[in-house]
């Protein structure tokens, strides 16, 4: 008792008597309250107070802890927030230094997505007049996500299936973690900075919503929106939404179910072509039927039977002429169809995808799954993954030539 009897304290001495006392004895707390004077500082942290119905605290949130935040906070959002009781000693004021805040009632997570995508939709990037159309035979098409998921091999599988002549490009990408919104949006780029592709292919397969996260940032929504060649979002399965699907051109709702919108099948072209085919020829047919009608007609008069010899020759010769024209349109239709197979036969053998059929395998440099084009890249005991076209192998590199 007599500590505190002795001599007057100044208010610095008093003060930092005060910011022992709460600082050592109250620990880390949870508190729920009311954001209110939002301030986000130019230097990155946070100042703002939390109120209820009595009482208001002051908090602030140093940058390198905001900088991890989600979402963004704003007055009257009702929050949760963990931190420790300090004193501002300049200013005699004890304030919450906040290490955790997320919103009260909602994930972190969930209220960025929803804050996110009523901010791009307000702007116009998921009208429908942007939507471009697909194109109906893409010849080379690009695809953005990870060289090793199941991704890649459904939707090579696919396209070499249903469309063997169509060329399939793979960006490999980081699809999750830190750093992979960046990638997914630099590959877009690249693609059109690139040119020579019809259509993109963007997307992973399933996971969580924090897994899925890289397809939520708005790097990657504006990447999509900027595209000069149409998009596809394949991100995983059919109940998982992101704002990457709301900003492409098209929507699917699996990376194989992206493969069959990009690519017409084979079966069905060929289909296509017997049914044109027949088209063609009915018309010839019924052109010539009406003309015949005409010409009976015509001959049934008095003044046209005595040229009845004549009309017959010229039917004659229409019905000839309509036999050829019809052999012609045949020959032309088989000859197009040869050549079809053709070129498909040597596209097929040039795609990059039939390598893993003549022997060849993808090598990729550990741990950073980056592909080795030279011998030069490599050092001795390098780990390198041999992948095949089934299954993979782990190796030591001992000597490089």
């Amino acid at each position: 008792m007599s500590s505190y009897l002795r001599g007057p304290y100044t208010v610095s001495e008093i003060t930092r008597r005060i910011k022992g006392l709460l600082e050592t004895s109250l620990p880390t707390v949870w508190i729920q309250g009311e954001i209110s004077n939002f301030t986000w500082h130019s230097s990155g942290h946070l100042y703002f107070t939390l109120k209820d119905e009595y009482s208001q605290l002051r908090c602030v949130m140093w940058r390198e802890r905001s900088q991890r935040l989600f979402f963004t906070p704003q007055n009257g959002m009702k929050v949760l927030a963990q931190g420790d009781i300090t004193v501002y000693e300049r200013a005699g004021q004890y304030q919450l230094t906040v290490r955790q805040l997320q919103p009260a009632g909602i994930g972190e997570l969930e209220l960025a997505f929803e804050q996110l995508k009523e901010r791009l939709r307000a702007e116009g990037l998921f009208d429908e007049k942007h939507k471009r159309s697909l194109p109906e035979f893409p010849q080379t098409i690009g695809v953005v996500t990870s060289p090793t998921g199941a991704a890649i091999r459904d939707i090579a599988q696919i396209i070499g299936r249903r469309a063997p002549w169509v060329q399939v490009i793979l960006r490999p990408t980081l699809v999750q973690g830190e750093g992979a919104a960046a990638d997914i949006a630099q590959a877009i780029d690249e693609f059109n900075q690139y040119g020579k592709v019809d259509l993109l292919i963007v997307g992973r397969g399933g996971g969580s919503l924090e897994e899925l996260w890289a397809f939520n940032e708005e790097m990657v929504a504006r990447a999509i929106y900027r595209s000069r060649i149409p998009v596809i979002s394949a991100v995983g399965h059919e109940v998982d939404f992101t704002i990457a699907d709301f900003v492409a051109d098209r929507r699917a709702p699996t990376p194989s179910a992206a493969a069959e919108l990009a690519v017409r099948d084979r079966a069905e072209l060929q289909k296509l072509v017997r049914l044109l085919q027949q088209q063609a020829a009915d018309g010839v047919l019924r052109k010539i039927k009406d003309a015949q009608t005409k010409v009976h007609a015509l001959g049934s008069s008095y003044a046209i039977r005595r040229f009845e010899d004549s009309l017959e020759q010229q039917l004659q010769r229409v019905d000839e002429l309509s036999g050829a024209l019809i052999r012609g349109l045949d020959h032309i239709v088989v000859g197009k169809i040869g050549s079809f197979r053709e070129v498909a036969g040597k596209l097929d053998v040039l795609s990059p995808l039939s390598a893993f059929q003549r022997g060849f395998c993808i090598c990729q440099r550990l741990p950073e799954m980056t592909v080795v084009k030279e011998s030069t890249a490599l050092r001795v005991a390098d780990m390198v993954k041999l992948r095949f076209k089934t299954g993979s192998a782990f190796c030591e590199v001992e000597s490089v030539e």
